[in-house]
C-alpha cells in the first residue's frame, strides 16, 4: 500500500488507533471522578480487554507495549479489587515503566536493539542513534516510575489519576519532540533528501 509519508517520519496520528490506546486511560479517569478508584480500575480493566480485542481484529497483532500494560493492568486491577486495596492499580504504571526501563536496559547491555526492532520502519536510523535513542527511553521511563511513585504516595487519588492520564501523556510528548534533533542527527544517508 502506497503512502504520502516521506520515508524517515512518524506517520499521522490515527484517530482510532489513538482512541483504542488512551480510551481506557479516560474511561478510568473519568469513574475515578464520579464512583472512585475501585469502579475506575473495574472500567480500566474492561477497558483494556476492549481496546485489544480491538487492536488484534484490526491488525492480527497486538502492539507490544499496550499488551504489557493490559497484561499488568488485569493482574494489578484484579488484585485491587480482591483485596479491596488501591495500593496495587497505584503501582502499576511504577511497575510497567521499570519493566520497560529494564527490557531496554537489558537489551542494551546484550547489544539488542530493541527500539529499532519495534520501530525501525518507522525511524531508519544508525546504530548509533538507536543506542542514544534508548538510553533516552530508558532515562523517561525511569523518571516515569519515580514521578508515579511521588504522586500516589503524596496526593489524593482524583490527583494521582489525573497525572497518570495527563502528565504522563504530556510527559512522554514532550520527550518525543527532544528526539527530532536525534534523529535528524543520526538518519540514515539519503534519508529526508528531496
Amino acid at each position: 500500500m502506497q503512502t504520502d509519508t516521506p520515508q524517515g517520519t512518524a506517520p499521522p496520528p490515527n484517530a482510532t488507533k489513538l482512541a483504542i490506546e488512551f480510551g481506557p486511560l479516560v474511561a478510568f479517569l473519568v469513574t475515578q471522578k464520579v464512583a472512585g478508584i475501585y469502579w475506575a480500575t473495574g472500567v480500566l480493566m474492561v477497558g483494556m480487554v476492549v481496546a485489544l480485542s480491538i487492536a488484534w481484529f484490526r491488525e492480527r497483532r497486538l502492539p507490544v507495549m499496550m499488551l504489557v500494560t493490559g497484561i499488568v493492568a488485569l493482574i494489578f486491577g484484579g488484585l485491587t479489587l480482591y483485596l479491596q486495596d488501591a495500593t496495587f492499580i497505584k503501582v502499576k504504571p511504577t511497575i510497567v515503566n521499570s519493566l520497560f526501563a529494564i527490557t531496554l536496559t537489558v537489551g542494551l547491555l546484550l547489544g539488542r536493539l530493541f527500539l529499532k526492532v519495534l520501530l525501525g520502519p518507522v525511524f531508519p536510523i544508525t546504530d548509533a542513534g538507536w543506542r542514544a535513542m534508548t538510553v533516552r527511553w530508558i532515562g523517561l521511563f525511569v523518571a516515569l516510575a519515580i514521578v508515579n511513585e511521588i504522586v500516589w504516595r503524596n496526593f489524593s487519588d482524583d490527583t494521582w489519576a489525573t497525572w497518570k492520564v495527563f502528565g504522563n501523556l504530556g510527559l512522554t510528548l514532550a520527550f518525543s519532540v527532544t528526539l527530532l534533533p536525534l534523529l535528524k542527527k543520526h538518519a540514515l544517508p539519503g534519508v529526508g533528501a528531496e
